[in-house]
């Protein structure tokens, strides 16, 4: 820390600003407030957050759309992706040093404030390609499409990959990942938005806009779906017997009736913090096979810019809050 006084509150506590909600709504429920600054306890570091990166996830649930997520309650301090510096660390942690560079993808809160408590187990050394703006908006997309298509998948060389919402922050990794593994990819994306999934790698870019999709493709060995819905069920189609559809839309798995009259597998991932799968992924990184697309960086205080922003889909690639400099 530098010499700055620390913020205390009136019981001489240790202070943090914060952003918090108390109630489900829109982008005014997300108020910044002073609160108490953490403690790490066994198996936990301090992390000083410099930057958190903002999911759909966030909005949904702070608009009331998924209740009882994760079992989360109100009020609650959102945001899952950090990145920072080991601030403390807990009575056992050996692992991880006072002053050590540090992400992770939390277990869906505590992300939008100066400091976070997190365990040790879902903690991994940020990329050191990366600096903490784009670190911040690696966890969670990332671990998502790397469990999708390296995990279950089984995503390899030589396979023709389909990505749904190619150009968003799942799917630009999702489109990156497949090229590390020597995968074609088909990008869905709309003609705006062509040169940019382009740039991450994709080798054919279908704008959804123009035509179906369903019409012009097929012999797909994997597609992965962010979109979900009447897109998922069309996407049946388009796979090879035997081929794979991985979502991660809709919180539920897709139809196995269709699965069954295509002949093709189908899957729901939902990703939970895991440091050894963000520890690969830091591996990947420093490799230069992967990299994040931060789309646009706000300071903390201004969060409900970047959840409208989400909100209205108008967003390609990540929102980063800078937290702290």
């Amino acid at each position: 820390m530098s010499g700055e006084s620390e913020p205390t509150g009136a019981t001489g506590m240790k202070t943090m600003k914060a952003i918090r909600i108390h109630t489900f709504g829109g982008p005014e429920v997300l108020l910044l407030e002073e609160q108490p600054r953490p403690v790490p306890g066994p198996g936990e570091v301090l992390v000083r957050v410099r930057a958190a990166g903002v999911l759909a996830t966030d909005w949904e649930f702070r608009a009331g759309l998924m209740p009882g997520f994760l079992g989360l309650e109100l009020p609650l301090i959102p945001g899952w992706d950090i990145s920072g510096i080991v601030e403390a660390v807990g009575p056992g942690v050996t692992d991880f040093q006072i002053g050590k560079d540090v992400y992770a993808m939390l277990p869906g809160q505590g992300g939008y404030a100066e400091y976070a408590v997190v365990n040790t187990a879902i903690l991994a050394s940020k990329p050191a390609a990366l600096d903490y703006i784009q670190a911040a908006a690696v966890p969670s997309a990332a671990c998502t499409a790397y469990k999708s298509l390296y995990e279950v998948a089984g995503l390899s060389g030589g396979q023709t990959l389909l990505v749904h919402g190619a150009s968003g922050g799942v799917g630009s990794f999702a489109i990156q990942l497949a090229k590390a593994k020597g995968a074609k990819v088909i990008a869905m994306a709309s003609a705006r938005k062509a040169d940019f999934v382009r740039s991450l790698g994709a080798d054919e870019v279908f704008d959804y806009t123009q035509s179906p999709f369903e019409e012009h493709l097929g012999e797909i060995d994997a597609v992965f779906d962010t979109v979900g819905g009447e897109t998922q069920e069309r996407s049946f189609k388009v796979l090879k017997s035997g081929g794979m559809l991985v979502t991660i839309a809709g919180g539920r798995p897709p139809s196995p009736d269709l699965a069954l009259q295509f002949g093709v597998r189908a899957e729901f991932v939902g990703t939970e913090p895991d440091g050894a799968r963000l520890a690969a992924i830091t591996a990947l990184i420093d490799a230069g096979k992967l990299k994040p697309a931060v789309n646009q960086v706000l300071p903390l205080a201004e969060v409900r810019q970047a959840h409208e922003l989400l909100q209205n889909r108008q967003a390609r690639g990540k929102i980063v809050l800078q937290v702290s400099e």
